[in-house]
């Protein structure tokens, strides 16, 4: 068996970095930049209002009162045209008209009287340039606006257009195949028979791969036959990594190493020193595909794709991978743990956080219950409460 660590470090080592592709900011919210977002206009393009009110010469109202003679009107939209501003000018202006020519400063609407048709009187000095918004004030054309490997949310989506973009370069999200395995299993829909189960883990993985920036492909359920799990393997060309699940322990019915080894998969090792998950698979084909083989029990299977799978797809975006790990007090004691590192379900109690009484693979009730994942080390020493444990917050895990 080999440790957490290493298994991720050789994973990781593997996984290549994916290929760009360009796609309409309709299609961007989630992607990832494979290149800096540049602006390719100035914002905004020129001197705008920030304000309703009167556009005029700073040097004008630096004192008070004074009367200003009105000359026309400025809009967002509908700028003003004529000359520009005289000596005790003005121009009717409001929030996001441009700023006309000659004027360098706007007086708040409040701050004027109107005399008669066409003058206004200002009662108070005005500092100059106030209430306008510079050109460029945003950004200017050509700076970075993003860097690479930004994932996009609503926010960039809407600076990009801003900026004149109607499209961005992206990382082409990676291809995961699932594969459930097992005689006992039926899908969701269908009411299993005695002896029989319904498969839960393909649909958990496939959200978590979506969650992740992936695009899931469930492959179904092969029966524990090897031309079946053959078949079905072969169904996951053109997937950047292949998920199986189940059948990757040492009993007479796993039979996903010995068939996917002669569909030319290379295992790379097998076996993590860890619980829950124990009997994990890595490797890859001779194209270049990943393979990770996780366990059948619920927990297991979705434990060591956080640990694992996650990352991978990271990895394959150009993404940070390191866990999102901090340290917590114990609400209660713990045990002294054994060689295997150990990920018990927890719940977050204030500031601490308590570990479920119950930590069997197969409850998977726990696990969405459960706030966080307590990180045991191997050998780890008994520990009091109030100690302080690593710990994995799930709501950065999904």
């Amino acid at each position: 068996m080999i440790s957490v660590s290493e298994a991720r470090a050789r994973m990781l080592a593997a996984a290549g970095v994916l290929p760009t592709e360009q796609v309409s900011l309709r299609d961007a919210v989630g992607r990832v930049l494979a290149e800096p977002l540049r602006a390719l206009r100035d914002q905004p393009p020129q001197d705008v209002s920030a304000m309703d009110g009167y556009a005029v010469r700073g040097g004008d109202v630096a004192a008070a009162p004074i009367t200003l003679r009105v000359i026309g009107t400025s809009a967002a939209g509908h700028g003003y045209k004529g000359a520009p501003l005289k000596a005790a000018e003005a121009v009717r202006i409001f929030t996001g008209a441009p700023v006309p020519a000659g004027a360098d400063t706007v007086v708040i609407q409040e701050d004027v009287e109107n005399v008669g048709a066409a003058s206004v009187v200002l009662r108070m000095p005005a500092t100059g340039g106030a209430n306008v918004r510079r050109r460029g004030d945003d950004f200017s054309n050509q700076v970075e606006l993003l860097p690479a490997d930004r994932r996009l949310d609503a926010s960039a989506v809407a600076l990009a257009a801003a900026s004149g973009h109607v499209s961005v370069s992206v990382r082409r999200k990676p291809r995961v195949a699932v594969l459930a395995t097992g005689d006992e299993l039926v899908p969701p829909g269908v009411v299993p028979q005695p002896g029989q189960i319904i498969s839960s883990n393909g649909v958990g993985l496939c959200a978590l791969i979506e969650s992740a920036g992936g695009v899931a492909r469930d492959l179904g359920i092969a029966v524990d036959k090897a031309e079946a799990i053959a078949a079905a393997a072969r169904e996951a060309k053109g997937a950047d990594i292949l998920v199986t699940i189940g059948g990757a322990s040492v009993g007479d019915h796993d039979l996903v190493r010995p068939v996917l080894e002669a569909e030319g998969i290379t295992i790379d090792f097998w076996k993590i020193a860890m619980r829950p998950g124990k009997p994990v698979m890595f490797g890859r084909d001779r194209d270049g595909m990943l393979f990770l083989g996780l366990p059948g029990n619920p927990v297991s299977a979705l434990v060591c794709a956080i640990l694992y799978l996650r990352p991978l797809i990271l990895a394959s975006l150009g993404l940070p991978t390191a866990l999102p790990e901090r340290m917590m007090p114990l609400a209660t004691p713990l045990a002294a743990n054994d060689k295997r590192e150990d990920y018990l379900r927890a719940a977050f109690v204030g500031d601490a956080v308590k570990p479920f009484s119950q930590q069997s693979s197969g409850q998977l009730s726990r696990l969405a219950q459960a706030d966080g994942l307590i990180r045991r080390p191997p050998g780890a020493e008994a520990a009091s409460a109030g100690s302080l444990v690593p710990v994995l917050p799930l709501e950065l895990l999904w």
